[in-house]
């Protein structure tokens, strides 16, 4: 696991760092080729977010995101966004390329190790899909488990570091 994806980590909320280190882990043991996971995106802030949401609308460029601030699973620290690292160096979205061979597509095999784990994938939205995206799917409640959609995360109440109790 490289220095980046590390540090993205320790920024996520920390139930999923341990969870994420693991899916990290079995990703790079699924591409046994010269492709490695990197996390380009993890934690972001409100204010990140609606930077983010202005891409398109009132700043140039093609838009980014439908999600405004509070809105994104970023913003609890509960999703990732990856890109894979071709040779150590070579950033790569290729969803299609088969760098070890093995006749899976390396992004794919990712893609199943992610939902191993309970984390959905961007890909499978319906509208507006978003490839390098994936979230934890639900989350353990001391009372119930609860599928995190920021409607039911910006609800819960937050710690000291501001990340969500639950």
């Amino acid at each position: 696991m490289d220095k980046i994806t590390q540090q993205r980590i320790q920024k996520l909320h920390p139930k999923v760092r341990e969870e994420v280190i693991k899916i990290i882990e079995d990703c790079d043991k699924e591409l046994t080729g010269r492709a490695k996971i990197r996390i380009t995106q993890g934690f972001r802030t409100f204010d990140e977010q609606d930077q983010l949401y202005t891409i398109g609308r009132t700043k140039p460029g093609k838009k980014v995101t439908n999600a405004k601030a509070g809105q994104s699973i970023h913003n609890y620290g509960l999703a990732v966004d990856i890109c894979l690292i071709i040779d150590g160096k070579t950033v790569s979205w290729d969803t299609a390329k088969d760098w070890d061979n093995d006749k899976v597509a390396d992004w794919y095999e990712c893609v199943k190790v992610f939902a191993k784990h309970g984390w959905s994938w961007g890909g499978n939205w319906k509208t507006f899909k978003d490839l390098p995206h994936f979230e934890k799917r639900s989350i353990k409640t001391k009372t119930s488990e609860i599928k995190t959609t920021w409607r039911n995360l910006i609800k819960l109440p937050k710690d000291k570091g501001g990340y969500i109790i639950f």
